[in-house]
């Protein structure tokens, strides 16, 4: 367990290590703090998680936020593949549509990505990938090396999640 003055030094000392190590990866620096605090608050919630024995904080620090920026990164990079599709869709599907329509259409793939966007980064990914790449259960699990049924339960509760937070901005 963490003595709360001990963890705020640390995290003084230690978030701008986590801040640089995320933004080498995301080249965003607001999403860089995101992942900081991210890292800070899973230290907290897990002091366990690092072990002094192989290594300092610091450096733990900077390998927990670059693994975390790296999964953040690869999230994005599957949202924007899964949005060029769906756009690439709507229009391939719809082309004697209006401009009403095809903007109706795009602001409504727009309100699913959000609303996907409150379910938890695993399950997000694996609907992304399942529905966005167009990937199968099984080439989910090899995607994000889970076994097959964790990837069908992540892409069964992200679209429950979804649903329901589609459903509330409705």
């Amino acid at each position: 367990m963490w003595d709360p003055q001990d963890f705020s030094d640390a995290y003084r000392r230690l978030a701008p290590v986590a801040v640089r190590a995320a933004q080498r990866v995301l080249r965003d620096q607001a999403a860089a703090e995101d992942v900081a605090q991210d890292v800070f608050t899973g230290l907290w919630e897990r002091p366990g998680a690092y072990d002094p024995t192989r290594g300092t904080l610091a450096s733990y620090v900077a390998m927990v936020a670059r693994s975390r920026a790296l999964d953040r990164w690869r999230s994005r990079q599957v949202a924007d593949v899964a949005t060029e599709r769906l756009t690439s869709e709507i229009s391939a599907a719809a082309p004697e549509r209006g401009a009403d329509e095809l903007a109706i259409r795009r602001e409504r793939s727009r309100a699913a990505l959000r609303a996907l966007g409150t379910a938890p980064q695993e399950q997000r990914e694996a609907v992304l990938l399942a529905y966005g790449v167009g990937l199968s259960a099984r080439e989910v699990a090899r995607a994000t090396q889970v076994p097959v049924g964790t990837a069908k339960s992540r892409i069964r509760l992200g679209l429950i999640r979804a649903r329901g937070a589609f459903g509330e901005a409705a």
